[in-house]
Formats: C-alpha cells, structure tokens, sequence
C-alpha cells in the first residue's frame, strides 16, 4: 500500500489556492482581510497533534484532508449524509464550499467554519441541553431507508457485559496507578448489564462522534451546531448518549435524552456504556506510560461518573422503553 503523503502548509496553501483560481469565495483572513494576502492563504493546523489532516483557513473556512482510502470513503459519504440530516436537526451543520482529491484516491473538503467554540470552551447551558435534545430527536427522525440508500453501515449494539468485565480489568490497573476507585464499578452487576441491554428494532442514526470538539457551543451555552459526520451509522442510540456523557456531564446528557424522549433504560445504557468506556481509555493510557493520561482523559472520566438522579431507579418495567 503507497504511503499517503504528509500534509504540510506548502501543500494546503497551494490546494486553497487552486480553489481559489478556480473560482471559489476567498476565505477571509484572520483579521477580515484575504486569506491570501501577504504571499498565500493564511493556514494553521486546527490541533498540534502532528497528524495535520484538519486545518483552519482563513477566519471563515476548514479544510480537511482524508489520510487514507477509507477515510476518503467516509468522507465522501459524509458530504451527502449532511444534506440528508441537515432538514431533521436544529443545529447547523458543515456546508462544503468546495471538494475533491488532495493526493490519487485521497479526498478533501473545504468547509464553511461554524461560528463559535466548543463543548470543551464553554460550558452548556439548560437552554443548550434542550438544544442536545433536539439534536437526539432529529437523529431519530431520518429515515432509515435513506440513510441505508447512501451506504451507511448498520453497526450492531456493543455487549455492556463484556464491556463492564473489561472495565474492572481496567479499574483495577488504575487503582494501581492512585487514578480511580473501583468500587464504583460495582452499581454495574452482571444482571444490570444483562437488563440495560439494547432492545431488538431500536436502530436509528447515530453519529458516534459526540465528543466536546465536535459540539459547536455559544458563549452562552447554547449548542448551535455538530461537527465530523464521518463516523456515523444506524445503531444503538445509547452510543449518542454516552458521547454526550463525556462531552457534557452525565447528568446534562441524560436530561437531554430523557427531553428527547428516551426512558430510562436507553439512558442509563448510554451512562454506563460512556463510564465504562472512560476507565477503560484511561487505563489504556496509563499503560502507555510516556507522561501519563492526558488532563482530557481525566476530564472525560469526571463528566461521566458524574452522580445522576436517575441512578437511584433500581429496578426497571419490562416495557421496551424502560420509561
């Protein structure tokens, strides 16, 4: 297999630049002027985390660069995907300016940047949850059919047994390491597992990716739009809850779902899927060595075992909702 070439600057400013002559809007500078004043586009990578894939251009746009063929498959159905999401939900979504191929077989996006920051800047307000609700709402309103008509994958609900056995594996190496108390863990039986199992014909679309970066959220709390569509699918609709578990807190999460209408079993699915989840990326890291977690990590652990009133439920109706 050919190695994908390494973004650089040279190489973004020169693409920007062909979208330009080609006659696409000249993003805007940081400062309100062109973005090519001064002898090219202003670019900067959007993280410094060496992999250089997502970059700011200009105030007003990003580009993002597949790294691989699979990934340029994702992003090519991405682009149709938020056209059909995009009626459903009362966040914006990404609008491409332009896209193509940076490298044979390797695709780009030059997105419009959506205005404000993120779920990991701000903090979301009550009115933002609702916000969060909606979100969980739209998502459940796109139709199957045709989310399935553009190739999305089914994926199948992940088994909150073995998830919770490979959890106290995992707590138990970070006691070891003075950075979590098992005992936790144990409000999660086996037979709790077995009955926050995920119920038979509850697939809708989720967009697996609700971490903080991706949340776009006001200086006032409010959600105003989703970011990274590439990893979505028909599945379990407690994934969405555990990511906004660990993007926002356990307790904002599941006042969002129970707004959009979820009962408690999805709910608390979703709070025990994101908690396992945490204790086990964090032991993860922790075995890595090189420094130690990341201060992220351990914020994503805090936010999803966070307390929630709803964990003082302790036994659930057979109803299929849990509600």
């Amino acid at each position: 297999m050919t190695q994908a070439p390494t973004p650089t600057a040279d190489t973004v400013r020169r693409l920007v630049r062909s979208l330009l002559d080609d006659g696409a809007d000249t993003p805007a500078g940081p400062n309100g002027g062109s973005a090519t004043d001064r002898g090219g586009p202003q670019v900067r990578p959007v993280t410094e985390d060496g992999e250089h894939h997502t970059w700011w251009v200009g105030a007003h746009h990003v580009l993002r660069l597949a790294p691989d063929r699979e990934a340029a498959v994702r992003r090519r159905r991405e682009l149709r995907l938020r056209e059909l999401v995009r009626p459903h939900l009362p966040l914006a979504v990404p609008t491409s300016v332009a896209h193509g191929e940076w490298a044979p077989g390797l695709t780009f996006t030059l997105d419009t940047r959506l205005p404000g920051g993120t779920a990991e800047d701000h903090d979301v307000s009550a009115v933002g949850e609702a916000d969060l609700a909606g979100l969980l709402t739209g998502l459940r309103e796109v139709p199957a059919r045709q989310a399935e008509t553009l190739g999305l994958p089914r994926s199948a609900p992940r088994s909150l047994e073995a998830l919770r056995l490979s959890a106290g594996r995992a707590a138990e190496r970070l006691a070891r390491a003075d950075e979590f108390d098992p005992a936790g863990l144990q409000q999660l039986t086996s037979a709790a597992a077995v009955q926050l199992a995920a119920q038979p014909g509850g697939q809708v679309l989720v967009h697996r990716g609700l971490t903080g970066e991706h949340l776009v959220v006001a200086a006032d709390g409010r959600v105003r739009g989703v970011l990274d569509w590439s990893a979505a699918a028909l599945g379990d609709p407690a994934e969405d809850i555990a990511g906004l578990a660990v993007a926002v807190g356990s307790p904002a999460a599941v006042r969002a779902a129970t707004l959009a209408g979820y009962g408690a079993r999805p709910c608390l699915r979703g709070l025990w899927l994101a908690r396992c989840d945490a204790v086990v990326r964090l032991a993860e890291q922790v075995g890595r060595g090189a420094g130690g977690p990341t201060p992220l990590l351990r914020t994503r652990l805090r936010r999803a075992w966070e307390a929630i009133l709803l964990e003082r439920v302790t036994e659930l109706r057979d109803d299929p909702d849990g509600s």
